[in-house]
């Protein structure tokens, strides 16, 4: 039975008990051949079967990139943008592109970088998020993580989202024409609200409290735009006063860091209420107009739409199938490398050699 110890050095043993003296019943696997190569050839075989479904999925759907970094008329903009002193003056461009064939279902417009690291911690780092979920306070007193330089400008004056991160907002806008070869050219309309995650649209991002009699503007009263902005954060969406401020989408979607170096983020999604688009983008020649602002020349990137499709895996993708396959193919070596010492050895190493 139990016997509980006194004072003294053993004072502080343990019980006598199965638990504490750890004589509770278990139960141990027994590893052996007969056990072990078959879970190998099947585990092989599961991720072979996953990695076959997924490529199959992934082929379905559609992925078309456009580069307009310095295409077509896009070369004057592209040099004009290597000089900073010229970020005031707008440039417009036109690219031109095909579609093969009809693009079924939901399509998606993204806007594409290529070589601009967001996963890098100081640039990660360079945000205020109490700045962002409205409080006023912080609209005055900028987080310590946006210094320096994107805390105060030149005069002093404190920023509006503050930091590195806000600071570099993609603002290229697109108008993306259809050109059918016997009708006039349409417009391909785009949903471009509702395209932020909810949590962060109402959550993680909200406006200081306005009212009836004190609006947006007078809400970031005291406040600058960040140093490369064209306009200020209560006016980046003039056709919709209900998308400006903290919450505009394309704010968020921007605040929202890539993990790698090479990304994409939503810009708009088809709109296929019209005739010309109810089942999806048809076959044939488009146009972009661009309104080119963002320099990529500094960090050596590419600028790039990419329309696409999803499925329920998402948008096209290989990393996951060809991670299944890699991995299929490993455990099947291993299994076909123990096999073979299993019968060279036999059980209990019975054909060993001296």
């Amino acid at each position: 039975g139990k016997k509980q110890a006194g004072t003294g050095p053993l004072s502080r043993r343990p019980d006598n008990s199965a638990f504490k003296q750890q004589r509770l019943p278990a139960w141990s696997p027994s590893l052996t051949a007969q056990t072990v190569l078959p879970t190998f050839y099947i585990l092989s075989l599961v991720c072979l079967l996953l990695g076959i479904w997924l490529v199959i999925t992934v082929e379905n759907t559609y992925q078309l990139k456009v580069d307009y970094t310095n295409s077509g008329s896009c070369e004057r903009c592209f040099e004009l943008r290597k000089n900073a002193t010229n970020a005031k003056i707008t440039c417009e461009c036109l690219v031109n592109f095909n579609v093969p064939k009809l693009i079924l279902g939901d399509v998606f417009f993204y806007y594409g970088l290529r070589n601009f690291h967001q996963n890098l911690r100081r640039y990660m780092d360079s945000r205020d998020d109490a700045q962002m979920v409205g409080r006023r306070k912080n609209l005055k007193t900028p987080s310590s993580y946006c210094a320096p330089p994107f805390d105060y400008d030149a005069s002093g004056v404190p920023i509006a989202p503050c930091g590195a991160v806000a600071n570099s907002m993609f603002n290229d806008s697109f108008i993306v024409m259809y050109h059918p070869t016997n009708a006039r050219s349409a417009l391909v309309p785009l949903y471009r609200k509702g395209i932020a995650w909810y949590t962060d649209k109402n959550v993680k991002f909200r406006n200081p409290p306005t009212n009836d009699t004190f609006s947006l503007q007078q809400a970031f009263e005291g406040t600058t735009q960040p140093l490369y902005w064209q306009r200020p954060v209560y006016d980046l969406d003039r056709s919709d006063p209900l998308n400006n401020g903290f919450i505009n989408d394309d704010l968020i979607i921007w605040m929202r860091e890539a993990a790698f170096p090479n990304f994409k983020k939503l810009y708009g999604i088809l709109s296929r209420v019209q005739g010309l688009f109810t089942e999806g983008l048809p076959a044939g020649n488009y146009s972009i107009s661009i309104n080119y602002n963002y320099p990529v020349e500094y960090f050596r990137g590419r600028k790039e739409v990419v329309i696409s499709t999803v499925s329920w895996f998402g948008g096209q993708n290989h990393f996951l199938p060809i991670a299944y396959l890699v991995t299929s193919g490993l455990i099947l070596v291993t299994s076909i490398v123990l096999t073979s010492v299993y019968v060279k050895v036999g059980k209990k190493g019975k054909n060993m050699e001296e």
